[in-house]
């Protein structure tokens, strides 16, 4: 079978290239950002850009990853001849990060400063692992060691993986990342047009090493251990790795205790019941039955108080505020949490206050964003 190994570049990528700017390569130990990596310094070696004008970069998320995540990026940093930075968030990794989620989430429930109880998971359309835990970390990190130049990241994404990501482009300025000194960021996506099938026959075909959870647990993509965003396959081929079994009864502990599933749709607990200790198995069943019956009480709320932007648009009526009372008291009970607001009246006035503070908060942002025009306007002057 051919496959199409051919490099996606554009006009901005080739002039980077020719001037010199620095590419960073983003290694996560998947299959992708290697093969972007070995695609990207063909071209880069195609074009005469000077080797020591790269660098191989890897966001560390922690506990939540594969044990041999490490070995395998820096493999993948050694088969390409990469020099590789190993950046971490500063305050915590990504399991903390979700522990301190819910931590918080607890506490705006109990102030009702939220209107449902928030679980402790990232999501489709909240990636603390892309946004917070790499690109947060990763953008700066590198303006830090190349400071004022030209910084083309290169990552790994493919088209094919998904609706979103069928219309990404070859690169993208990163704007909102220029700095004060003239450093300059922009992505590239070199394997754009890849399938998985070349990606691997790529990884074959030039040695490139290959993640264990590909080799030997046979899953069809790498990132976390346990991702929000895996498949029940990958999620199988994950727990038959034994490095990986305190991290999964870490993560189905959690499930518990939250109330709240991994996934949407998927119990984390129910891969591999049969890995649970007798007690774990008793505290996920609780947990399961607390789930039910918060989104049954969640969900006989009042439309009207629910959130939207802006929120709260109203305060409750009296027999309104009698439901709301009812369901956050089962609800703040589930997680040991003191009622604040235990009358109908302290919901009402707390509601009030919260669309007091809203539009102080209004006030002051139309003001500031005044002033910032009134400035503009005289600097142009």
């Amino acid at each position: 079978m051919t496959h199409d190994w051919s490099v996606a570049v554009d006009d901005a990528i080739v002039a980077a290239a020719r001037s010199g700017a620095v590419f960073a390569f983003s290694l996560s130990g998947g299959k992708d950002s290697g093969a972007a990596g070995e695609a990207g310094q063909r071209f880069l070696d195609a074009v005469g850009h000077p080797r020591d004008r790269r660098v191989a970069i890897h966001a560390d998320l922690g506990r939540a990853e594969w044990k041999a995540t490490p070995e395998a990026v820096a493999a993948t940093a050694r088969h390409l001849g990469l020099p590789l930075m190993v950046v971490r968030h500063r305050t915590h990794d990504m399991v903390s990060r979700w522990e301190t989620r819910f931590t918080h989430g607890k506490r705006r429930y109990a102030e009702l400063s939220v209107f449902n109880l928030i679980g402790p998971w990232s999501s489709s359309s909240l990636r603390f692992c892309t946004s917070e835990m790499k690109q947060q970390v990763i953008a700066p990190a590198l303006q830090r060691a190349f400071p004022g130049e030209t910084i083309v990241s290169v990552v790994g994404i493919r088209r094919d993986e998904s609706v979103k990501r069928a219309g990404a482009q070859i690169s993208k300025p990163e704007s909102a990342r220029d700095r004060a000194d003239g450093s300059r960021m922009m992505t590239w996506h070199p394997v754009l047009n890849w399938s998985a099938q070349a990606v691997f026959a790529r990884h074959a075909v030039t040695g490139l090493p290959l993640h264990e959870a590909y080799s030997v647990y046979g899953s069809s993509r790498v990132s976390c251990a346990f991702c929000v965003m895996q498949s029940v396959g990958d999620q199988a081929a994950a727990v038959r790795c034994a490095s990986n079994i305190d991290l999964y009864r870490h993560l189905v502990a959690m499930e518990a205790g939250s109330s709240f599933s991994f996934q949407p749709a998927r119990w984390l607990a129910d891969v591999a019941p049969t890995l649970l200790s007798e007690g774990l198995a008793s505290d996920v069943r609780r947990g399961k039955a607390m789930a039910l019956q918060r989104r049954s009480l969640e969900a006989g709320l009042p439309e009207g108080l629910r959130y939207v932007k802006g929120w709260p648009l109203r305060a409750p009526n009296w027999a309104e505020a009698e439901q709301v009372v009812a369901a956050r008291h089962v609800i703040l009970d589930h997680h040991g949490l003191p009622d604040l607001f235990p009358t109908p009246g302290s919901v009402i006035a707390r509601f009030e206050q919260l669309m007091v503070d809203r539009d102080a908060k209004t006030a002051t942002r139309a003001a500031r964003k005044r002033v910032a025009v009134e400035r503009q306007l005289r600097l142009a002057a």
